[in-house]
């Protein structure tokens, strides 16, 4: 076999998102919209195939219907080439008749299904990273040292390490320890890099640990074993458990890597592609993010003040005043408007002239952002429909829900999906 036709690529997609709420309210963390366009899970399948892998297998479980439509959409291979996406949802068989219980649990169950292709190495990669990986060189690594498993490490500061799994790395990259998203400062610090290690690695001025990223490369025959039992999560139970039976391996990362999980990270990571250089450039021509070809029209932008900006395709802007935002596909925003650190996701399709009277008569707002209203520090989410005059921030406002499907969590504002905000409204 080829190189590439060794591997099969396996994206974990079937978290429920809770930290992540309201925006996993209709939808699982993988096809949250993110940067205008896309959506997390292009993230790891386009890492994939800009590594040459196209034996890709999702496994989904909750809320999967718009992100089964994202990817039926998006991704259609060459049928010369051998290439595929395979969704795999959680099934009830002959054996089992409950959800994925964890990570391994799932991977377990579709053990099946992966064996019908010939491989000798299983890539399982996250699906709600934000992240741009060679992944080729972790499997090149993985074959020159005779892995049995290799785990993508991160050096990460002391500081900031709370939630993460971290190892004891030795200076071959054999890994002796690993410890999953350890509280106990004495812990933490009895993991740090060794100074043998810490010198090969970019300058940082405080002591750090290797975080795994849950991306694992596992030999076919290995993975197999590993999974011979109830396990149900990887980083919890199966990789401890290997230590000292099995050849771990550390491949460090030394990239942008961003662990979508809360509100304010998801915020936080948009935002931060408003940067004139952002810590992830989507205009990188040697690996392109690929998505969803929408054929939308290039944007309007009338008569506005923009700074720090990222528009999506086919958004209307009229007399406006956005600073540090993210305008997403198909927006349309009235005129005297003013955003400063929106995120807003867009919509999925456009009205006709009559809609938007129909709904002006109706007393409701059509879809998009009206006249004369005031935004800041906020997320607002696909298909919203918000009135003139409308007010929203949520500073010195605690956490928790409010009228009109608006939602503070993490200190930003969430204008939930579909969400009818009337005119005069004031938050």
């Amino acid at each position: 076999m080829s190189d590439s036709k060794r591997v099969l690529a396996v994206i974990m997609g079937g978290g429920r998102g809770t930290r992540l709420y309201p925006l996993t309210k209709e939808r699982c963390k993988p096809a949250v919209p993110l940067a205008g366009k896309y959506r997390l899970v292009d993230i790891p399948i386009s890492n994939c195939i800009n590594s040459g892998y196209n034996r890709i297998f999702l496994l989904t479980q909750f809320l999967t219907a718009s992100l089964h439509r994202h990817i039926n959409k998006s991704f259609h291979f060459d049928p010369f080439g051998a290439g595929f996406i395979d969704l795999l949802s959680a099934e009830q068989t002959n054996l089992s008749t409950s959800w994925y219980e964890g990570t391994a649990d799932a991977v377990r169950r579709n053990l099946e299904h992966f064996n019908a292709h010939a491989h000798d190495y299983v890539l399982i990669l996250s699906g709600d990273q934000l992240y741009r990986m060679d992944c080729q060189k972790i499997i090149d690594q993985h074959v020159a040292t005779g892995a049995d498993v290799t785990i993508a490490a991160i050096p990460f500061p002391v500081s900031k390490v709370e939630g993460l799994g971290l190892m004891r790395v030795n200076d071959d990259l054999s890994i002796s320890e690993f410890v999953e998203k350890p509280k106990d400062p004495a812990v933490i610090n009895s993991l740090t890099i060794s100074p043998a290690l810490e010198v090969k690695l970019e300058p940082c001025s405080e002591k750090r640990c290797l975080a795994s990223m849950g991306i694992y490369v596992f030999s076919r025959k290995v993975l197999q074993q590993a999974l011979a039992n109830d396990m149900k999560d990887f980083g919890k139970e199966v990789i401890p458990a290997l230590l000292g039976k099995a050849k771990l391996f550390s491949h460090i990362f030394e990239g942008y890597w961003e662990d979508i999980g809360t509100v304010r990270a998801f915020f936080e990571a948009n935002l931060a592609l408003t940067h004139p250089l952002p810590p992830f450039n989507f205009f990188d021509r040697s690996a392109p993010i690929y998505t969803h070809a929408r054929y939308l029209p290039a944007s309007k932008i009338n008569r506005c003040t923009i700074d720090h900006v990222v528009i999506g395709d086919g958004c209307i802007v009229t007399d406006s005043t956005l600073r540090r935002c993210v305008i997403g596909i198909r927006s349309v925003l009235g005129e005297n408007s003013h955003f400063e650190d929106v995120v807003m996701m867009g919509a999925d399709y456009y009205q006709t002239k009559a809609e938007v009277k129909a709904d002006w008569e109706s007393g409701r707002p059509p879809l998009g952002v009206g006249r004369n209203c005031r935004i800041k520090r906020a997320i607002i989410d696909k298909n919203a429909r918000i009135g003139d005059n409308v007010s929203l921030s949520p500073e010195g406002k605690a956490d928790g829900d409010y009228p009109h499907n608006v939602v503070i969590r993490d200190g930003i504002l969430c204008v939930c999906k579909g969400a009818v905000i009337p005119s005069g409204f004031t938050l």
